[in-house]
């Protein structure tokens, strides 16, 4: 009998016209069973785990879950864990092991969950060893894949080793797990390196669903993208009748655990149909293993729970439910606890300490979106920017295939993108008349309107189906930028010595020119380009590459 029962509760919301606001739901249809496993398994995990240590069991596994539950842990318990962690590595003068470089991996994102900086615990730098590829890589695959996962849990610089025989960047790990990937789609330990052993030329669920973790946050590139694809086509095939996982032909509870934070990971429901098999999810059959006040089973056949198993099964089940509840990820800690001491440098995504409350980033929830009309022999310089906005469901192409890069925008629609890509909530005002209360746009337009980001033509017009000009782009960008928390006050000198490159300054509206001038400053738009064109309709591609450009500055990509 399963404990949860799941009832497929996907909301797609598609326009033809230009945006999405679909948004991926998650979780079981008892969410409220789910919530209880979590607080019960939490429970357990602090009873069990009262003096957390260094270590892969009783250790980092068990503080990342409680952290980023929400639980209700005294912050005596991580500081109490953080002393542990800096007593051992002071014992061992910074030197946790001379092999297993994913040692200092775990360590690091169990200290990313509690908000600490690695690079200064006791006196040592623990991200300074991932900055050593070929020690990294000793281990097969599992050393670039956690040392991606741990530096971009903290939103870590890649460190510079001056000690390693090659010095690593993150694209030498994203390669080094590319080139592991197996025929079939997926990876294992050694699979496709020389270090392979053999039966390891089939992919296993647990390595593949920890690459895909790992890559998960670079969707945008399209070598990442496609192996992405493959990936999730290969375990989708590999996954049982029962919506389970097996590694080395043992059907087991830590294998569900690793496609349920890689499908997190990467913004794809755990109802995405190409993962419930006999109306079964990976969820449903993780929680199989789930026995209350006990944690987890390794296998369907253990006697009793196991304490990795317990572990690894509690972090699962709160990446659903952050996933269901709308959170960031569980390796996007942005959002981490913090405890004292912490360090305060920003993580990718959190945005700049004076933004607007209800600002927030926008996961990605279409790994790998593009369209037709802007690759291949249609490339162009904005389709990294398209990319990226349309996986993240803030702007969509006209048609599934096609972007129309060089059609024009009204202002519906840019408010539908301004709207998503700053995370606001839709709401519907009646404050213009000629907004249709049932049209598409009406809680765009109300919203933009509301925060100011969009003015009307009037006091009661808004003019939906007008074109927005490139200067009334860039006030309308700039006003957003505001919200994001960015100084756009720009002095009267500034403006002008910024403007003036251009020739066709003077064609500019007095309106405007502030926030052309902080566009300009910013790269928002492009100070290369030779005019200014104030008064031309923007095109989709350039609005595209107008947000993109914000949304990084402000830190919300």
């Amino acid at each position: 009998m399963k404990i949860i029962k799941k009832v497929l509760s996907v909301f797609i919301i598609s326009m033809m016209i230009i945006t999405s606001i679909a948004a991926p739901v998650y979780g079981a249809a008892d969410d409220a069973t789910h919530d209880a496993a979590v607080k019960d398994t939490a429970d357990y995990m602090y009873k069990e785990i009262s003096n957390p240590q260094v270590g892969s069991i009783g250790g980092e596994w068990a503080v990342l879950g409680l952290a980023r539950s929400g639980y209700d842990v005294p912050e005596e318990y991580y500081e109490k864990y953080y002393a542990a962690v800096e007593a051992y590595v002071k014992s061992l003068k910074g030197n946790l092991h001379d092999k297993k470089y994913t040692e200092y991996s775990r360590v690091i994102v169990a200290l990313s969950s509690i908000g600490k900086d690695a690079r200064d615990v006791g006196g040592y730098d623990l991200t300074k060893p991932l900055g050593d590829y070929d020690k990294t890589i000793w281990q097969g695959v599992n050393g670039p894949i956690w040392a991606l996962i741990a530096l971009d849990s903290g939103n870590y610089p890649m460190p510079v080793n001056p000690d390693a025989k090659t010095q690593a960047t993150r694209d030498m790990y994203i390669q080094s797990i590319l080139e592991c990937q197996l025929v079939d789609g997926g990876w294992s330990l050694f699979g496709g390196t020389s270090s392979a052993a053999s039966l390891d030329g089939v992919s296993d669920p647990d390595i593949t669903g920890m690459a895909l973790q790992a890559l998960a946050k670079y969707q945008d590139r399209p070598e990442v993208k496609k192996a992405t694809e493959e990936a999730l086509e290969c375990m989708s095939e590999m996954q049982d009748n029962k919506g389970g996982f097996s590694s080395w032909g043992t059907p087991n509870s830590e294998s569900c655990v690793q496609m349920i934070v890689a499908l997190c990971e990467l913004g794809i429901s755990l109802d995405d149909a190409r993962f419930v098999k006999n109306g079964n999810t990976i969820l449903d059959n993780l929680m199989t293993y789930y026995k209350k006040g006990e944690g987890f089973l390794h296998t369907e056949e253990g006697k009793g729970s196991s304490q990795m198993a317990s572990e690894q099964g509690f972090y699962a089940i709160v990446a659903a439910q952050r996933a269901r509840q709308g959170k960031n990820s569980l390796y996007r800690m942005s959002d981490s606890l913090k405890i004292t001491g912490t360090a305060e440098a920003a993580a990718p995504g959190s945005g700049l300490p004076d933004k607007h409350n209800d600002v927030f980033c926008r996961s990605i929830i279409s790994p790998g979106r593009t369209f037709d009309d802007i690759t291949g022999v249609h490339v162009r310089k904005n389709q990294h920017a398209i990319e990226a906005l349309a996986s993240r469901g803030i702007i969509n192409g006209k048609t599934e295939s096609t972007f129309e890069p060089e059609a024009t925008i009204t202002r519906a629609e840019f408010s539908a993108i301004v709207v998503q890509g700053l995370g606001l909530k839709p709401a519907a005002a009646d404050k213009f008349t000629d907004v249709d209360s049932s049209a598409w746009y009406a809680p765009f337009a109300g919203t933009a309107g509301s925060y100011g980001i969009v003015n009307g033509t009037s006091e009661t017009t808004f003019n939906p189906n007008g074109n927005v000009t490139r200067q009334e782009a860039a006030a309308m960008v700039a006003r957003a930028a505001k919200l994001c928390g960015m100084d756009t006050e720009v002095e009267s000198g500034f403006i002008r010595d910024v403007l003036a490159q251009f020739t066709d300054y003077v064609k500019t509206s007095e309106w405007a020119r502030e926030s052309l001038a902080f566009c300009y400053n910013e790269n928002i738009l492009d100070r290369n380009d030779l005019d200014i064109r104030p008064d031309d309709n923007i095109l989709r591609s350039e609005i595209a590459q107008m947000l993109f450009n914000m949304l990084g500055s402000a830190n919300l990509l």
